[in-house]
């Protein structure tokens, strides 16, 4: 899959900051035929990262959320900041 098509959007909400600040986690919302190998892999190609775990759910409207845990070694908040989260 590419992982400009995996990857729809991130999530912009003040528990997604929590989350960039306090664990090292970004939130994106991923199209929802995406494994987790799939999401894993389209951030560590999209950001030049390198992935620890992913969680999957869904939302209440349908969509399909992504949690991705950066390695200790990576910065979600340098990555958030590229991408122009913050």
């Amino acid at each position: 899959m590419d992982p400009y098509k995996v990857i729809v959007r991130p999530v912009v909400t003040e528990k997604a900051v929590s989350l960039i600040e306090r664990e090292n986690r970004l939130t994106f919302i991923v199209d929802k035929r995406a494994t987790k190998a799939d999401i894993k892999k389209a951030v560590e190609e999209m950001f030049e990262v390198e992935v620890e775990k992913v969680n999957v759910l869904f939302t209440m409207k349908g969509e399909k959320k992504a949690y991705v845990k950066l390695k200790p070694e990576y910065s979600a908040s340098e990555v958030a900041a590229r991408i122009g989260l913050f």
